[in-house]
């Protein structure tokens, strides 16, 4: 019987120290969330990378926005359905269920949200998240206008295709590596 290769996400993270700021990171996730997500665990074998990952999630994410987190979060679960990417899947998913106190709504935002009781603006935000993820190359001055008839200015919907474009290329980095989610989030705001 053969032993299961570990994940080349955590093989290469487990190979590697830890700076001093990457260990005080790792206790501010694990003081807000009761854990450290394996995606930081997996870029923490390169202090560089790991740098421009935080940076760029922090901003995307965290930072002031036209876009609430929910919103935000919203985009990175339609996008990963699209993508099929089991990490964020389960770990945005978590964070859909959390920061709208509705279960329900982060299983139907994995599984499909076109069947989701959305606002008309949640809807086009989502639809042109998953339309730049399945086909780029098809955006047109249309599809900006629906965004700013929903009430979204130009500088949302250049932070809407920016959560869109990240999780696009997260989704492909945790499938080419073999990254797996933190049990924990499957069990996080049931």
């Amino acid at each position: 019987m053969s032993k299961t290769k570990q994940p080349v996400a955590l093989e290469l993270a487990q190979e590697t120290a830890l700076s001093s700021e990457t260990e005080a990171y790792f206790a501010k996730c694990r003081e807000k969330l009761g854990l450290v997500p394996n995606v930081l665990t997996a870029y923490s074998f390169n202090q560089d990378k790991f740098d421009a990952f935080t940076a760029m999630y922090n901003d995307l994410m965290l930072a002031d926005s036209g876009l609430s987190k929910l919103e935000r979060e919203m985009i990175a679960v339609a996008v990963s359905a699209v993508n099929r990417c089991f990490y964020c899947l389960a770990a945005h998913g978590a964070a859909v269920r959390q920061l709208s106190g509705d279960a329900e709504l982060g299983e139907l935002m994995v599984m499909n949200y076109r069947v989701a009781d959305l606002t008309p603006r949640q809807r086009a935000m989502l639809d042109f998240a998953v339309k730049l993820t399945e086909r780029p190359a098809e955006i047109l001055e249309a599809d900006r206008q629906a965004l700013r008839d929903a009430d979204f200015s130009d500088r949302d919907i250049w932070d809407i295709a920016s959560v869109a474009a990240f999780f696009n290329m997260s989704n492909r980095v945790a499938a080419a590596t073999d990254m797996r989610p933190n049990p924990e989030y499957h069990g996080m705001a049931r």
